[in-house]
């Protein structure tokens, strides 16, 4: 089996899981046959017999083989599994849709009908990389995410069906059992008391991780009172659909993991949120597989730096407006630009400010922002394209856009999206670091983690 240019064979699966080897966490599961149950490689048990266990992709195909999730390693928590990353982009917007909640409300039909695909189509694709279909990947992903809840918080069972995405307790005790082979109950190993205020939950990564770069490039971009950063910790205020909240994310060294704590005004949104919040950090990237691969396309002078993450913007229109605001200012200008907005605009709840809307925007005129008129006109006809148009995170129509060119678009994709294949060479800080380097390369051949070359560059100057 290969996975975007490392080869699994049995003998990888094997020596992986008896070194409990963090950073093929997530990366497959081994089940046991003897028993029924799938761990984690890092799971503390005493290792089955290798004649006695089956590997796994995903915790999916492990469920969907008759296998239920260990109580011991906690299958839920382990890091993401993106072996679809960077392959198929019609694949990772699905699936970035399903982790939104877009087969909660909705059908296959409409589902396929967004991405432009046929319903066929995209059933194809799940089965070709995931082994399941869309339905039961996304149906398995809310059992797994209720399993965190349960494991992790002291909210009510009724609430944990809620935020998982299920419309009745009674089809959440009916699913999860199908699916996990137990009953919410048994899970629960303590009496709720949880508040809908104060959620805690450990959210998991593979090594390596570089914090301190991540935390160097939010604290030059962070936005007070909408953010806040320190030595350890990254947080900030966000909205999503009709909820709002602020999450704050500790930094725990030598734990692999960030331990997060969520207020959030109402739990129907909360595994999406969770979502984010993983891609903000970029918790689920297989560091091992971007910079094998990065190794061995680039010339030797450029030095990478292991574990430099992907740091994210909590929304694709969020990440347009402050890539608007940077056209041709250096970081601090374009901050100080932000943080203008945000204050003149952003509504203030609890001592904090929030994002303000495609609507206000459109609807300022801008005077406080000291910048070109041309520039504002750009900031209008983005804010009032996401009120007109049916999928306005789609970056391709904001070309015809006035004021609004490639750069702007492929920025707003690499920090709003989490596009890994994002190569942003016309920036002038990537050029200053190319220079410095010494280094010529043809940078196509880092595809698809270009986004990632375009990181390490930047973290060199």
């Amino acid at each position: 089996m290969t996975n975007q240019g490392l080869i699994f064979t049995s003998e990888t699966y094997r020596q992986a899981r008896l070194s409990r080897d963090a950073r093929f966490d997530g990366r497959f599961f081994t089940a046991v046959k003897t028993t029924g149950v799938f761990c984690r490689s890092i799971c503390p048990a005493t290792p089955p017999k290798e004649k006695n266990v089956e590997y796994y992709p995903s915790a999916v195909a492990a469920a969907n083989a008759g296998y239920r999730p260990c109580l011991r390693c906690r299958p839920d928590s382990a890091p993401g599994s993106p072996a679809w990353r960077g392959v198929d982009t019609t694949l990772e917007r699905a699936i970035r849709l399903i982790d939104q909640g877009a087969l909660h409300d909705g059908s296959l039909q409409s589902l396929a009908a967004r991405l432009g695909i046929s319903d066929r189509y995209l059933r194809r694709l799940f089965d070709k990389y995931l082994g399941v279909s869309p339905k039961t990947f996304a149906l398995y992903q809310q059992c797994l995410f209720a399993k965190q809840l349960l494991h992790q918080t002291r909210l009510p069972i009724t609430q944990v069906a809620l935020a998982s995405g299920f419309g009745s307790i009674r089809r959440f005790n009916d699913c999860f059992k199908a699916q996990m082979g137990l009953t919410p109950s048994h899970v629960r190993k303590f009496e709720p008391s949880e508040p809908l205020s104060g959620l805690r939950l450990k959210l998991f990564y593979r090594p390596p991780y570089r914090w301190r770069d991540m935390q160097k490039f939010l604290s030059a971009r962070f936005i007070p009172g909408l953010e806040w950063v320190d030595e350890n910790s990254y947080g900030r205020t966000f909205t999503w659909l009709n909820a709002s909240g602020r999450f704050t994310a500790v930094h725990i060294e030598g734990g692999n993991r960030f331990d997060v704590s969520i207020e959030l005004s109402n739990l129907a949104p909360l595994k999406a949120v969770v979502n984010n919040i993983r891609r903000v950090l970029d918790l689920d990237a297989d560091m091992a597989t971007v910079e094998h691969h990065l190794r061995h396309t680039l010339s030797p002078e450029l030095e990478l730096r292991s574990g430099i993450r992907l740091p994210g913007t909590w929304s694709m229109f969020e990440a347009g407006v402050r890539a608007v605001l940077g056209q041709q200012v250096s970081v601090a200008a374009a901050r100080r630009l932000v943080t203008e907005l945000v204050t003149e605009l952003g509504q203030t709840l609890a001592g904090k400010n929030y994002f303000p809307s495609a609507r206000v925007i459109a609807q300022s005129e801008l005077d406080f922002l000291k910048m070109p008129g041309s520039r504002k006109q750009s900031l209008h006809n983005l804010a009032r394209h996401y009120l007109s148009d049916g999928a306005p995170d789609n970056p391709e129509p904001w070309l015809a856009l006035k004021g609004i060119g490639p750069w702007t678009i492929d920025y707003a994709r690499m920090r709003g999206l989490s596009d890994p294949d994002v190569y942003l060479g016309g920036d002038l800080g990537i050029k200053k670091a190319l220079k410095r380097a010494n280094a010529a390369f043809d940078p196509a051949l880092a595809s698809p983690w270009r986004s990632y070359l375009t990181m390490q560059l930047w973290n060199q100057l």
